[in-house]
């Protein structure tokens, strides 16, 4: 059952994690979302096209992506040891990669925050607990800088630290065994930083966009 499942669990994550909600969204409003602003598909981006209210529920599709993938996984297969960890790893990171890379649209995508959050999310208790320490350290981010990307950036650099604390702190936690989901936590991290290039290219220019701000009248 396990062999069977696994290979339509990832590719279903994949096209799952394809779906372009936020080009969605913003067609439904009859924009082009990638004229918009910085032509990211993301939820960002659709709060500039259209403000919060739909960012935030772009938001929460994005994390549905990544979510549903992994508790669909840990429900049906159960996973439990380090080779049903490492698949379910992947039925996570191919959801990621589909909203990076979707085939829907020409592999052009957004940065994957929102739904490695939602694989985060769905990764119990390893992933669950660490991502929510860095969802608190994003809001920090935001509120001090005002800058997404900023805050992104040392949200995805704070996940593993926290995570390796955490395994060191917990003597349930054995390293031999979950060796699979402490290089995971960095390579997405990194896949997050090196998407945001072009957003640390503005943060280092002083261009960079913010968000929060009242308008001078």
């Amino acid at each position: 059952m396990t062999h069977v499942f696994f290979p339509l669990a990832i590719i279903a994550a994949y096209l799952l994690g394809s779906i372009p909600f936020g080009l969605l969204i913003a067609k439904a409003h009859g924009k082009d979302l990638r004229s918009i602003g910085s032509g990211n598909i993301g939820a960002t981006n659709v709060s500039r096209a259209l403000g919060r209210r739909w960012a935030y529920f772009c938001f929460v599709l994005d994390v549905i992506k990544g979510l549903v993938p992994m508790l669909t996984t840990m429900f049906i297969a159960k996973p439990g040891g380090i080779i049903p960890l490492l698949l379910w790893l992947v039925v996570g990171c191919s959801a990621i990669m589909g909203h990076i890379f979707p085939i829907y649209v020409k592999f052009k995508g957004g940065k994957g925050v929102a739904t490695s959050f939602g694989v985060a999310l769905g990764l119990w208790p390893y992933y669950t607990i660490c991502v929510l320490f860095a969802a608190g350290v994003w809001v920090g981010a935001v509120l001090i800088w005002r800058y997404v990307s900023l805050a992104s950036i040392t949200a995805s650099i704070t996940f593993p630290l926290v995570l390796i604390l955490a395994i060191i702190l917990t003597p349930d936690w054995d390293f031999a065994k979950l060796w699979p989901i402490l290089i995971t936590s960095i390579a997405i991290p990194v896949m997050v930083i090196i998407r945001h290039r072009e957003n640390i290219k503005r943060l280092r220019e002083g261009t960079e966009s913010k968000i929060l701000q009242t308008k001078s009248s």
